[in-house]
């Protein structure tokens, strides 16, 4: 997740069951954290090369799909959390258009609360030479070969929670809000994207452990604290509008409120919006091009367990019923959880093959 973690090579999430739905699935794997997204501000370090790595998938599954039963006309390109990102930066960037027709957002966008880069050029740049810095490159040589000589476990020690792409890029020339503003986005597709009904439960699980307790001052200070990603946050506006209706002595409900503001900032906000934004400035209404949106609100203990949820419907709890898990270990689920998996893919696949 975030840009930093992951893999394809899932066995439960192995895209068997989707596959059954009479459509063809191809998952490739990208760089990730430094080694996808550092930027040297060069030729040989553009920056954003975890998304050059999908773009090649793309153009390979375009000139390669038909070997495979599939239509390199009817391409869906879809994507979870970092995955959702992905696919809005494909939506944007100029390099990707015509290479898909339509695209699945779920639990992530590519779209910043303020028009504003999370990380600029000159951000990255620094964070770059930093890193050759500690890794003891010399500043007087060639920095990046340098890490390119460094041993992966050390690079690997460098990487973030997050991992923010970096615009002002061939591959991302401007932000999502400038793009849709003056309509610089790939408009010739069929747009789903949705959230979960509770998707930043637990997100502060790691923060709330080395708080003795938790108050109303410290929500805001930890409001505060989220500006150094998400610039520009009044925190006591924020502050104010999540803890209305909150009993502050009960340091329990403080926490599950900043997981709502964490899960809004991060998730909810940005999906939703990016959506709304693709369908306000399309152009290519004339050409019958859908927008949907939707909200996971189906509830599973099982899947709670999986995805280690304490409270409500989390991050990343669509993912076992969209890749068939009742199918793979059936007994694990009851019946109706069986159904409502296979109510998902038929929507999933039915989008990918009419939109």
């Amino acid at each position: 997740g975030g840009l930093t973690t992951g893999s394809i090579f899932f066995h439960d999430f192995n895209g068997s069951v989707l596959a059954a739905n009479d459509v063809v699935l191809v998952a490739p794997n990208y760089r990730l954290g430094p080694f996808g997204f550092l930027y040297g501000d060069r030729e040989d370090a553009p920056g954003n090369v975890g998304f050059y790595d999908q773009l090649l998938a793309l153009k390979w599954v375009r000139e390669n799909i038909h070997k495979f039963g599939g239509d390199r006309d009817q391409i869906t390109i879809f994507g979870q959390s970092a995955g959702g990102s992905s696919v809005s930066a494909h939506i944007i960037s100029p390099l990707s258009k015509g290479l898909f027709a339509r695209a699945i957002l779920e639990s992530g966008s590519y779209m910043n609360h303020k028009d504003r880069d999370v990380i600029n050029k000159t951000e990255a740049l620094l964070l770059a030479k930093d890193m050759a810095q500690q890794l003891k490159c010399n500043p007087l040589e060639d920095w990046l070969q340098c890490l390119r000589r460094a041993d992966t476990k050390d690079i690997l020690k460098f990487e973030a929670e997050m991992t923010f792409p970096v615009e002002d890029t061939d591959f991302l020339p401007i932000s999502a809000q400038k793009a849709f503003a003056l309509k610089k986005f790939n408009q010739d597709i069929d747009l789903m994207a949705g959230v979960v009904r509770d998707e930043g439960s637990g997100f502060g699980s790691h923060i709330y452990q080395h708080i003795e307790n938790i108050t109303a001052d410290v929500f805001q200070e930890l409001v505060l604290a989220t500006n150094k990603i998400y610039h520009g946050l009044d925190a006591r506006n924020v502050t104010d509008f999540y803890l209305n209706l909150v009993d502050t002595d009960q340091p329990r409900e403080i926490e599950w409120a900043y997981d709502r503001f964490v899960g809004d900032l991060t998730i909810k906000c940005p999906t939703y919006v990016f959506a709304k934004q693709f369908a306000k400035n399309n152009h290519d209404h004339n050409r019958g091009r859908n927008v949907y949106f939707y909200e996971l609100t189906y509830e599973s203990k099982f899947v709670a367990n999986v995805t280690n949820c304490e409270r409500g419907i989390c991050h990343t709890a669509d993912v076992p019923f969209l890749f068939g898990m009742p199918f793979i270990i059936p007994d694990q689920f009851t019946e109706e959880e069986t159904y409502f998996s296979k109510q998902m893919i038929i929507m999933w696949t039915n989008f990918a093959k009419t939109g």
